[in-house]
C-alpha cells in the first residue's frame, strides 16, 4: 500500500485559504466600519503626550480646553492614558457636572500601562494601534492636537493623510503649539517644494495651526451644533 501524497493538502495551499479568509473579514469589517455612530453626539478627539504631569502648564491648558469643551455639550475622547490625554479627562469630568456628555478612553495594550486613567467614563481597549486608530477616526467630529512624541506624531499623520484622500472629509484638524507649526512648515519645504513635488499645496493647508488650546477651543465652539448643547 502506498502513500498518496497528492490528497494532502500542501502548505502553500493552506496559506493561500488563511489569506483569503482574511481578506473575506477585513471586507466585513470594512463593510461594519461604514455605519456612522449615532449623530446626536458632537465629540472631540484629544490627542497629546502620555508624559505631561499634573502642575505642567500643558496639563492645565488641556483640562480648561476639554471642560470648555464638554460644557459646551461635546463628548471628550481620548487615548485613555496618562499626561495630557488625563487632563483631557479630567476636564470633561469638570465641565460636565450633571454627567451628559461622555469621557472616553480609547486605548492600546501596552506592558508599562496599567490601565486607563481615573476619569475616563467609557473605555475601549484595542491589542493593535491599527484598529484604535481606526476607532478614533471613527468616532470622532474633531481632532485637536496638542504636543506630544511619537505616538502623536503617528496619530496627525494618519488623520492628516485620511483627510488628504478625502477618506474623511470637514472634520477639523487643529494642531496647537509651535511643534506642530514647524512640521507643517517642514511638509511644505520637502513635499511641496520639491521638484517634482510629493504633495499638493492645497495638502499643507488640511491643519489648522493655532498658538494656544484657547484658540482649538474657539474654533471647535463655532463648529458645537445646537443639538449637542440641548439641556445646557
Amino acid at each position: 500500500m502506498t502513500n498518496d501524497d497528492s490528497r494532502q493538502p500542501r502548505v502553500s495551499d493552506s496559506l493561500d485559504t488563511v489569506e483569503e479568509a482574511l481578506v473575506d473579514l477585513w471586507s466585513v469589517a470594512n463593510t461594519l466600519a461604514r455605519i456612522p455612530p449615532p449623530d446626536d453626539r458632537f465629540r472631540v478627539t484629544i490627542f497629546g503626550s502620555a508624559r505631561v504631569t499634573t502642575g505642567d502648564p500643558q496639563y492645565d491648558d488641556v483640562r480648561r480646553l476639554a471642560a470648555r469643551l464638554s460644557a459646551l455639550g461635546c463628548d471628550i475622547i481620548t487615548g485613555g492614558g496618562p499626561g495630557l490625554m488625563q487632563a483631557a479627562n479630567e476636564g470633561a469630568q469638570i465641565g460636565d457636572p450633571a454627567d451628559e456628555a461622555d469621557s472616553v478612553g480609547i486605548r492600546v495594550a501596552l506592558p508599562f500601562e496599567r490601565g486607563a486613567n481615573p476619569f475616563v467614563e467609557k473605555v475601549y481597549t484595542h491589542r493593535t494601534f491599527f484598529t484604535r486608530l481606526h476607532h478614533f477616526v471613527r468616532m470622532s467630529d474633531a481632532f485637536i492636537v496638542m504636543p506630544g512624541g511619537l505616538g502623536t506624531t503617528l496619530e496627525v499623520m494618519m488623520v492628516w493623510q485620511l483627510l488628504q484622500v478625502r477618506h474623511l472629509d470637514g472634520v477639523p484638524l487643529i494642531l496647537v503649539g509651535s511643534m506642530w507649526r514647524e512640521l507643517v512648515h517642514w511638509a511644505e519645504r520637502w513635499m511641496v517644494d520639491h521638484v517634482p513635488p510629493y504633495a499638493n499645496p492645497e495638502d499643507i493647508k488640511i491643519p489648522r495651526c493655532v498658538n494656544t488650546a484657547e484658540e482649538a477651543a474657539a474654533i471647535i465652539g463655532t463648529m458645537v451644533p445646537a443639538k449637542a448643547q440641548e439641556g445646557r
